[in-house]
């Protein structure tokens, strides 16, 4: 068996197994931490009450297309909807996201939790471009700016662990409601875009009501080692932009996590991730339809620290090693996380 290390629950849902909590809205395939933060904090059947925090950095300024690097004139040149003439050259999105928990367990099989994410996004543009490319097109005149710093949607999840006696195997049914700001309350406010909205897929909010399902299984595989997976899918059942002309749907999302936690050592605990994300195209006339589905995966290394009592923290890297990604979209080259969980157990 491992060490006794004071596990926090599966359901402090600050990472993968919330849908990416942090983020409130998949801008693209790559703009949501992947993270998965249950694991990182370690998993628990305790009752009690528990408040959770994550802090994600997400500096999106790597433009790529398929499984490859892409330029600005191949964007223009070879566009992903040739129907335009031409391409949107995308310069940098900067993600920062704050994502407060609150976690309730009455007993060891069930627990609800509430989660609220504040959204810190900047994004840059070069625009809309007509083909053929020219370096005119990218040059500092053509950039246009957007910044925002606001709520986003808040999801509530109920976990139930009940199904084995060790209480390690769980499902999850939830929903993501339309809390955020949505499509068009953010404009542009610097360069030729000023005045004009910052795209849908952007805004702190989706305008969606979402259904999120999850599973999560974990346990010991040696005296130091312990081992998880756990998987999520969220989907839009509701939208409030349904009007023909000006509708936006966000694309279904399937996340998975595996990984091992080394346990030898009870306040300090280093753990490796493997996170997963397959994302479909945002759909509608407000949406971006040919450059928001892909397929990501992230290696994640971290520890998590046992602070004091029941305070433990946690930070993680996360480096993509395989993207493939539709049309034309902003990636980053790392991402980091770091977060924490305080328990109030009976």
């Amino acid at each position: 068996m491992s060490c006794q290390f004071n596990r926090l629950p599966l359901w402090t849902l600050a990472g993968v197994l919330s849908s990416a909590a942090p983020v409130a809205a998949w801008a693209c395939a790559t703009c949501g931490c992947t993270l998965s933060a249950d694991a990182a904090a370690g998993y628990s059947a305790m009752p009690g009450l528990r408040f959770n925090f994550e802090y994600d950095y997400i500096n999106q300024n790597w433009l790529r297309s398929g499984t490859g690097a892409a330029t600005a004139a191949q964007v223009v040149n070879s566009p992903s909807n040739p129907a335009l003439g031409g391409g949107e050259i995308e310069r940098q999105t900067i993600n920062r996201y704050l994502s407060m928990g609150m976690s309730y367990s009455p007993n060891s099989e069930w627990n609800v939790s509430v989660l609220v994410p504040y959204v810190m996004r900047s994004h840059t543009t070069f625009g809309q471009q007509q083909s053929p490319y020219s370096s005119s097109e990218t040059a500092s005149t053509q950039i246009s700016g957007a910044s925002l710093s606001d709520p986003g949607d808040v999801k509530i999840i109920g976990s139930y662990q009940g199904w084995l006696p060790t209480h390690n195997l769980g499902v999850q049914l939830g929903v993501k409601l339309p809390t955020g700001h949505y499509g068009t309350a953010v404009n542009f406010n610097t360069g030729p875009n000023a005045g004009t909205p910052l795209d849908a897929s952007l805004q702190a909010g989706t305008g969606s009501t979402d259904l999120i399902v999850g599973a999560y299984y974990y346990r010991a595989v040696s005296q130091n080692f312990d081992a998880f997976v756990n998987g999520q899918f969220q989907s839009a059942v509701k939208h409030k932009l349904d009007e023909p002309g000006n509708d936006f749907r966000p694309g279904n999302s399937a996340t998975m996590s595996f990984g091992l936690r080394y346990e030898a050592h009870p306040q300090w605990v280093p753990q490796l991730q493997v996170n997963l994300l397959r994302k479909s195209a945002d759909q509608g006339a407000l949406a971006d339809t040919t450059d928001t589905a892909g397929t990501v995966a992230y290696l994640s290394p971290g520890v998590t620290l046992h602070v004091m009592g029941k305070l433990h923290l946690y930070a993680f890297a996360q480096i993509p090693v395989y993207a493939r990604l539709d049309g034309y979209q902003l990636f980053p080259h790392w991402t980091a996380t770091v977060g924490g969980s305080y328990a109030f157990s009976p």
